[in-house]
């Protein structure tokens, strides 16, 4: 059997974020990891590890990516390879936090149909502004997450620790791959992940912003599958 291979997708995300990635990798098994159901990030880990296979390879996009490094600090004996897409080893900024209790007001408030439309400019590209699409596709997945677990997920984002200081003891085959517009966490972020985790692999990749998954699908899978592959 092929090597199975776990996704994490991100903060109000479902598995339509791997969709293209899902059937071009039909020929593994795939699980794509429940992260709704827990306010802290160890939680949500060892939640997700707790119904994986006994080992596999790793993939989490941005949020997907925080409980990645935490699923490496829990069990790293069962992580055969490491794939972080759009993400950050760091911490809120002081005003990110801000942002996020914001965000978690207008759900607790009824809001919550306005949270998509406020995240998406930040979520992709600047020449997907405008793709109607793509934004449709990220509120249909936010109207799936629902306000109770938007306010889960990001209590336990804003609680996350720093993951930089562990990133030197990573040892499985890593790839680092981020959105040459990727704003919420830009290429520079990603180099410095690929400097601290020795023998990563780096893909910066022209064309899209955060949510490289669904804005650039050939390219990220065709990253992916090297991946498995090496």
């Amino acid at each position: 059997m092929m090597e199975p291979i776990v996704l994490i997708p991100g903060l109000l995300c479902t598995e339509t974020l791997f969709a293209p990635q899902i059937v071009a990798l039909a020929d593994r098994p795939v699980m794509v990891a429940n992260h709704r159901d827990h306010d802290t990030i160890p939680a949500i880990a060892a939640n997700i590890l707790a119904v994986a296979p006994e080992r596999f390879a790793l993939a989490g996009l941005s949020m997907g990516g925080y409980v990645a490094m935490e699923i490496m600090r829990q069990a790293p004996q069962r992580v055969s390879r490491l794939a972080l897409l759009d993400s950050s080893p760091k911490p809120d900024a002081p005003e990110q936090g801000e942002r996020r209790r914001v965000l978690i007001g207008l759900a607790e408030s009824g809001k919550f149909s306005k949270v998509p439309h406020l995240l998406y400019p930040g979520l992709v590209d600047a020449s997907r502004l405008e793709d109607d699409g793509l934004k449709s596709v990220v509120v249909e997945m936010a109207a799936d997450t629902g306000p109770e677990a938007f306010v889960r997920q990001q209590t336990a984002i804003m609680g996350r620790v720093d993951s930089r200081p562990f990133l030197a003891t990573i040892t499985a085959p890593t790839l680092v791959l981020v959105g040459e517009g990727d704003t919420l966490t830009p290429p520079a972020v990603a180099r410095d992940m690929h400097d601290a985790i020795t023998g990563s692999r780096l893909a910066v990749l022209p064309g899209c912003g955060h949510l490289s998954t669904l804005e650039a699908p050939g390219a990220i899978t065709a990253e992916l599958q090297a991946w498995l592959q090496a």
